[in-house]
């Protein structure tokens, strides 16, 4: 592990000198290095008492490191127009290693600082690389929902400490917690995630984001939430059922209400960020209900999400980039326009409903049937989820890529082969590994 993190250090280096392919092999490199010194199947490696690793843990690395390579194909104007691209890559890097960190750590206290370190890099991409003078509003409810959430946790870290002189969320605690510290341990990460209701920051940053925020967000930040609510549900020793169902209400039921909202948008980006709320919804659903099929589906949920949504802010910054704009009135007529933007446009928004053969899908029936054990109650909220799901793709894909060409456009520039590579990047991987499910069964 510490070669792994001499290894991306290296990159913070390379950045200096503004090597940015050099940068993006490196990666794929590193991600080799982490596939063939990992054994897929029942894995669990312990380095110290504070760090090591699970096959939870190195999904998530694995997705981190892919995205990070995604978002500098993403970012590559970034390179050819010198807008500061050394400080650019330094940021995306030094990202890289704090959530190394937080997958790798196992003292509590450690992760609690790099979790909220990991805020440092979206701060600056936002503020320095964002196009609007709202970034700075943005920023503040970024930093005021994540911060004021995340200190219930920190007061029971001290707690936890003074009680059992140990930090580490490996070994679980005895006794059991009443709802007040229960929603403690896990507030700062239903509003990372977000949980609907705490989700208004999300909004705010993805709008002002540029389009390596959005999937940075999109595609590993909020994957934080889940992962810290997993390891704090395995810290609490027992809990009564009971003490969930609020929360399982806000984030199931939650989906449907976001699903609602998403067939009122006009703003692309927003859209997308709404429907991300609504697949992390399903995910607090299935942590909450403490089973195996729960976590499971959590787990592939997190990673298909991770991708497909990475990849619909990429196709929705490539119309912003040929129309100017983001509402779904002016960037209409893209299958007269441009075809290709079509065909990858219905694959990301099919993958993106769990239609077969995505990750998605296989995701969403893991989910439903740890819903399921919630009686009628998660019946219900999940067939109307999965239908709303379907509807806002369906609206999503009709609204951009039919109807009349907006008359104010003067030119249109094709998709070039660096944009081709980028999507079907994005799209290849969400629908492979289905094949390879095996892999996730914990």
């Amino acid at each position: 592990m510490l070669s792994y993190g001499c290894f991306v250090f290296s990159f913070w280096l390379f950045c200096i000198f503004n090597f940015w392919w050099e940068i993006i092999c490196g990666l794929i490199f590193m991600l080799l290095l982490f596939i063939s010194g990992a054994s897929f199947f029942n894995f669990f490696s312990m380095v110290s008492y504070s760090w090591g690793a699970d096959f939870i843990s190195l999904s998530l690395v694995f997705l981190s490191v892919w995205i990070v390579m995604l978002i500098l194909v993403a970012s590559i104007k970034v390179w050819w127009m010198q807008v500061e691209s050394p400080l650019f890559v330094g940021v995306i890097l030094s990202l890289l290693i704090i959530l190394f960190f937080i997958f790798f750590v196992y003292d509590l206290f450690m992760f609690y600082i790099f979790f909220e370190g990991s805020l440092v890099p979206m701060l600056i991409l936002i503020f320095g690389w964002g196009s609007q003078p709202e970034r700075l509003i943005s920023v503040l409810y970024l930093l005021m929902y994540t911060v004021l959430a995340s200190l219930p946790l920190l007061f029971l870290i001290f707690s936890l400490y003074g009680y059992s002189y140990s930090t580490v969320y490996f070994f679980p605690q005895s006794g059991e917690v009443n709802f007040i510290v229960f929603s403690g341990f896990i507030m700062g990460f239903l509003v990372k995630m977000p949980l609907f209701g705490f989700h208004l920051w999300l909004l705010r940053a993805h709008v002002e984001a540029p389009v390596s925020g959005s999937m940075l967000l999109a595609g590993v930040l909020l994957k934080l939430g889940g992962y810290g609510m997993i390891r704090m549900l395995s810290l609490i020793g027992f809990m009564d059922k009971a003490y969930s169902l609020v929360y399982f209400v806000l984030g199931v039921g939650g989906s449907i209400v976001i699903g609602c909202l998403c067939l009122v948008q006009v703003d692309t980006k927003l859209l997308i960020a709404y429907s991300s709320v609504a697949h992390m919804g399903l995910v607090v659903g299935g942590i909450l209900t403490l089973t195996q099929w729960g976590l499971t589906g959590s787990l592939i949920m997190m990673v298909a999400h991770g991708l497909c949504s990475s990849g619909l802010f990429c196709l929705s910054n490539l119309m912003y980039e040929r129309l100017g704009g983001r509402s779904l009135l002016l960037n209409r007529g893209f299958m007269s326009l441009s075809p290709p933007l079509t065909l990858f446009c219905f694959l990301l928004c099919s993958s993106n409903m769990a239609s077969p053969p995505s990750l998605n899908m296989a995701g969403e029936v893991f989910l439903s049937v740890s819903i399921l054990s919630w009686g009628s109650l998660g019946l219900s909220l999940i067939m109307g989820g999965c239908f709303l799901g379907g509807a806002y793709n369906l609206y999503l894909f009709s609204c951009t890529q039919h109807g009349c060409i907006y008359s104010g456009m003067k030119t249109f520039k094709m998709m070039t082969s660096c944009e081709f590579m980028l999507l079907i990047l994005h799209w290849l991987p969400l629908n492979l590994m289905i094949f390879l499910l095996e892999m996730f069964l914990l």
